[in-house]
């Protein structure tokens, strides 16, 4: 019996030790500040479906904190249900990896103004976004100038902001591939490739693919660039 008991108590310090593994855990806290009620959600796409892995109801402390078990760097999600009947602001987009790593923001400028610290994939994340914000802002400029002008354009005014709009995706387009191409070491070069210039001329997706750090090309956005250049060759 006492062996029984020994044996017992042996794999649960050795389940406790597996689950506590630094190298393969994410810790995620911080501070939503003026959130008095609503309900915190940690999410992750595994695969093609949005999954929620935990959650947190707010009564009153806006503080916060989650664990989540990860093989790698991959892109998280925390959602605020505010209960406002307002989708707008709700979902902070970050790049999560193994470690700690803090997020403190605001209930009314939950996305928008959040801090984010202890992920270096995600700072390198947040360099990109603000360069391709740049060019976002660029297309939105355009297009009202197309469609809210209070005169209505004439046809080589149309056509002459098309032309500015085509010129200014190619340019962001580049702007991605570069990226990628000068981030081969980080998971976030075919995270770009997949999500965000999938349908580039594939020669410079094979570039970025054949370039990839080993530790990179077995990464989740890896992989997956690996089976969407295979399923782009075959449909050649």
């Amino acid at each position: 019996m006492k062996k029984i008991l020994c044996l017992f108590a042996f794999l649960l310090i050795l389940t406790s030790c597996e689950e506590s593994d630094p190298a393969k855990t994410m810790t995620v806290s911080g501070q939503v500040k003026g959130l008095k009620k609503g309900t915190l959600y940690l999410q992750h796409v595994p695969d093609s479906v949005l999954i929620i892995i935990d959650s947190l109801q707010i009564e009153g402390d806006g503080n916060f904190a989650f664990k989540a078990d990860l093989e790698g760097p991959e892109i998280f999600y925390l959602y605020l249900n505010k209960k406002d009947n307002n989708d707008i602001n709700d979902r902070i987009t970050f790049f999560g990896e193994p470690g700690a790593i803090t997020i403190n923001t605001s209930w009314n400028t939950f996305d928008t103004q959040a801090e984010i610290k202890g992920s270096k994939t995600n700072d390198k994340y947040r360099e990109y976004l603000k360069t391709m914000s740049r060019f976002n802002k660029k297309n939105l400029e355009l297009m009202q100038a197309s469609l809210g002008s209070k005169t209505p354009l004439d046809s080589v005014q149309l056509d002459s902001l098309q032309k500015l709009s085509d010129k200014n995706i190619q340019k962001g387009y580049a702007f991605a591939l570069n990226f990628a191409l000068n981030n081969l070491d980080s998971p976030l070069a075919p995270y770009i490739a997949i999500n965000e210039v999938s349908d580039a001329n594939i020669k410079y997706l094979d570039s970025i693919h054949n370039s990839m750090s080993p530790e990179v090309a077995k990464s989740k956005y890896g992989v997956r660039l690996t089976k969407l250049l295979k399923m782009r060759k075959s449909a050649e």
